[in-house]
């Protein structure tokens, strides 16, 4: 189906945007814009947005607006942007809302949904508190739902299997905390501009899949008559 697709992809922590965002991204040939990939990249670096960010994002708490802000500027910019993209984990709070609303509105652009796939509380803590990731390779795993051959090592590189900082259940409480006051507001932002749609996030990857495809191409074909 022809046609931008700008979309955001929201939702609680470990809700599935990253799983999602990835699929959504190859099936409409557009990038998929991660805000926690490139700051965990940052910090990885140790740049100077990597070194702010860390603390942040160790204690569970949201990186400051002018950060994420000043990285999604930049990134919207490029080149491969043009045909759409997917937002994931941007933006997070109303204040960021708006400075995205004055990006597109320089650029004279649009959005096409932002789609909210609802998780239970218990069921995120669930999937993150249960994730586990090669610190070599960095390919991932779950205590439950994707376990390696061998317990705590990694199937392709044999290297051990790690649990990143932000993912012990104390520090999942604490983001869904900051979720409820910070980004939940969000939807009411979006459901006042018409662009807000509700998708069950809990089910199988494909089904979820699916229907959020569903969604998307309904929006095209509306916006294409």
């Amino acid at each position: 189906m022809s046609g931008v697709v700008r979309i955001i992809l929201m939702g609680p922590p470990g809700c599935g945007k990253g799983t999602q965002g990835k699929m959504v991204g190859e099936r409409y040939s557009i990038p998929q814009l991660s805000t926690g990939d490139m700051l965990r990249a940052a910090v990885k670096e140790g740049t100077e947005i990597g070194r702010k960010a860390r603390s942040f994002m160790e204690s569970g708490a949201l990186v400051p607006d002018d950060v994420i802000v000043g990285i999604m500027r930049q990134r919207l910019s490029g080149s491969d942007c043009s045909k759409g993209y997917v937002l994931d984990g941007f933006p997070r709070t109303v204040a960021q809302g708006e400075a995205l609303d004055r990006m597109l509105f320089e650029t004279k652009q649009g959005l096409l949904a932002a789609i909210n796939l609802d998780v239970p509380d218990d069921e995120v803590v669930r999937r993150i508190a249960g994730r586990r990731q090669c610190g070599k390779c960095g390919n991932n795993y779950h205590v439950m739902f994707k376990k390696p051959s061998k317990e705590g090592i990694c199937d392709d590189c044999g290297s051990a299997l790690i649990q990143r900082a932000d993912d012990n259940e104390e520090t999942v409480r604490a983001r869904l905390a900051n979720y409820k006051r910070q980004t939940e507001p969000l939807l009411s932002y979006y459901e006042g501009k018409g662009l807000l749609a509700n998708v069950k996030g809990t089910g199988s990857i494909d089904e979820i899949f699916r229907n959020v495809c569903s969604l998307i191409d309904r929006r095209v074909a509306s916006e294409n008559k």
